[in-house]
């Protein structure tokens, strides 16, 4: 009988330094016309020994300026009248965050979003409708380094048949939900948690290097579009699933 230790997961270098994890609930489901109704950032400090993290969770809810559907409403919860007498301006908001994201960014620390495109692309076009400096202009460069759990299991289990949504992820990859999904904060800690987990199980992400995640994840987002749009045309849909990440070519 074998008397050796358990081997502890080898991390890709860029998963055991700090983490921003990032995510918005909104008032619809088109990043480029709808907007921002709460915002999570979950900053998780360096792996420690034993597999420990300092956490700190800043949360804002926001008032768009615009009503929120019903149907928006009952994903994240947040009805027009509390986002008008709790919120604060989104301009304001917007101008915290994007500072955030962008300390994070130009520090080398990977910022993590489940589904990045969405809540970056929001996130962009929010910014310039309000005349806020995009989060482009304000570090003079692509955005970067992100990480998208999304993006990185279609990528290591692509044949793996059924949905990808964040439960569906939670559930493949044995990371207990304690609450609802849909609060920004919770979809957060649980985006960084399936993160951690799948790198524990696909060696092949510990082979991406940090200055590699987003031309990395950019060419398996392309090689996973191509294909989903080839099965859109292919059942007589319109394959209009966008081809780049973490942006569109035309924002």
């Amino acid at each position: 009988m074998s008397t050796d230790a358990p081997q502890t997961p080898t991390f890709p270098e860029w998963l055991e330094g700090p983490l921003l994890g990032f995510d918005t609930e909104t008032t619809g489901v088109s990043p480029t016309s709808d907007r921002l109704v709460t915002v999570a950032l979950v900053e998780r400090g360096p792996l420690q020994d034993g597999g420990s993290r300092a956490q700190r969770t800043t949360t804002w809810l926001a008032d768009p300026g615009v009503e929120i559907p019903p149907a928006a409403t009952a994903i994240h919860g947040v009805t027009t009248e509390r986002a008008r007498t709790e919120g604060r301006p989104v301009a304001e908001v917007l101008q915290e965050v994007a500072e955030r994201l962008c300390q994070a960014m130009a520090a080398g620390t990977p910022v993590v979003a489940f589904n990045a495109a969405f809540d970056l692309t929001l996130l962009e076009s929010e910014l310039a409708r309000h005349g806020l400096p995009t989060l482009r202009a304000r570090l003079g460069r692509e955005l970067g380094p992100v990480v998208d759990p999304l993006v990185l299991d279609r990528a290591v289990d692509r044949w793996r048949k059924g949905k990808r949504t964040l439960g569906d992820l939670s559930a493949v990859y044995g990371v207990q939900v304690l609450d609802d999904l849909h609060t920004a904060e919770v979809d957060v800690e649980v985006t960084l948690d399936v993160l951690e987990a799948m790198a524990a199980r696909h060696a092949a992400l510990s082979r991406v290097r940090a200055e590699e995640l987003v031309s990395w994840q950019a060419r398996a987002h392309r090689t996973w579009a191509e294909s989903f749009n080839r099965w859109l045309e292919s059942k007589g849909r319109t394959p209009d699933v966008q081809l780049e990440w973490p942006l569109p070519a035309n924002l």
